[in-house]
């Protein structure tokens, strides 16, 4: 997972790094695929051209009548390309201008056309015939063809009205008409579901969302990395249940954050580093050992960097650390870099003139 301090340009540069040179290590730690926010709010902040100062104009095109800034995500597109990077975007944050309760991150939107109307302009712009592509010829092709919608939704933090599932549902739906006009290749991942997550996702069946989404999306915290297993397994329960044992299953946010011994606890799970990086090592060699039976796609560790600063838990979960004048790895991220090696088979190994563990 790709956000924080990781994406922001002056606190790298004060740490003496850039994230060309985190994504660099990243690729040298084994990390294939990197997760992170396409805020809504940020490229399209406002409903018409007329609301575009003028001395802003210059950064928009036109997408639909909504004035759209790509200048952000075509740099993160672009820099993973670069390095062979994929990349999960994680859609969310209606703008005022299309939120339900106007000026609320956790807002959902008003109407889920015009969310999904964005979702089609970003297929338009990076999927698999992207203009992005066709403008930038001569870089790698990597079109983002896999859009997770939204994150959370059964937190009043990422979804203030509940209960979400018929509110979501209608998202996925008119998402995934959208997706196909621009992209047919386009899969859709559903928002990650935390705690207990068979529950919510029983709800979104009911609904009626089986047939608006490719993959389920995950965030199993827990103590142990054997309860992870189980979350999984009481999810694909409910999934054979609905005649859907044969979609993938994502884990988009996996982590245990370090935060024992520098803040008090708050959710359980907490650990310090050295129990990060043996949680993670052993999370990690059970999913891949199990990846097959259960169909995990893909596992992403929540987070790279962190700041590790605050009283909050989660602001302790990064595989590396910022710190007074640079950033420390920690020892997950040592674990995580040996694990992910190991679990590639070596498939880097010319490339990256490094040994596995």
């Amino acid at each position: 997972m790709a956000d924080g301090p990781l994406l922001e340009e002056e606190t790298l540069d004060r740490a003496g790094t850039s994230l060309g040179s985190e994504m660099d290590l990243m690729v040298r730690a084994g990390v294939e695929s990197i997760r992170l926010s396409f805020s809504w709010a940020r490229v399209q902040p406002h409903r018409s051209w007329n609301e575009v100062p003028p001395g802003e104009v210059a950064g928009f095109r036109d997408s639909g009548g909504i004035p759209t800034d790509f200048r952000a995500t075509d740099r993160i597109v672009r820099m993973a390309a670069e390095r062979g990077l994929s990349l999960l975007p994680v859609v969310l944050e209606a703008p005022a201008w299309a939120a339900r309760r106007p000026g609320e991150f956790a807002s959902p939107p008003a109407d889920p056309r015009t969310y999904a109307a964005f979702l089609g302009a970003l297929a338009a712009r990076y999927g698999s015939n992207g203009s992005y592509w066709r403008e930038h010829a001569a870089l790698r092709r990597v079109p983002l063809t896999e859009w997770q919608l939204w994150n959370e939704p059964t937190l009043v933090n990422f979804w203030l009205d509940q209960p979400f599932a018929r509110d979501y549902v209608r998202l996925l739906r008119a998402s995934r008409r959208a997706l196909q006009r621009a992209d047919p290749r386009a899969r859709i991942i559903l928002a990650g579901l935390v705690y207990e997550s068979w529950d919510p996702l029983d709800e979104i069946y009911r609904a009626g969302g089986r047939r608006w989404f490719d993959a389920v999306a995950l965030h199993p915290f827990t103590r142990r990395p054997s309860d992870v297993l189980r979350i999984v397994e009481r999810n694909r329960t409910v999934m054979a249940r609905h005649g859907d044992s044969r979609k993938a299953i994502y884990l988009s946010e996996l982590s245990w954050p370090s935060a024992v011994g520098r803040i008090r606890p708050r959710f359980g799970y907490e650990t310090d580093e050295r129990g990060q990086a043996r949680r993670l090592t052993r999370a990690l060699g059970l999913l891949a050992r199990h990846r097959h039976r259960l169909t995990i796609r893909r596992v992403y560790w929540y987070t790279w960097l962190t700041r590790e600063t605050s009283d909050y838990p989660f602001d302790y979960a990064g595989l590396r650390r910022l710190e007074r004048g640079g950033i420390r790895s920690k020892p997950a991220f040592r674990a995580y870099r040996r694990t992910a090696l190991r679990l590639e088979g070596c498939r880097k190994k010319r490339r990256l003139a490094t040994r596995c563990g």
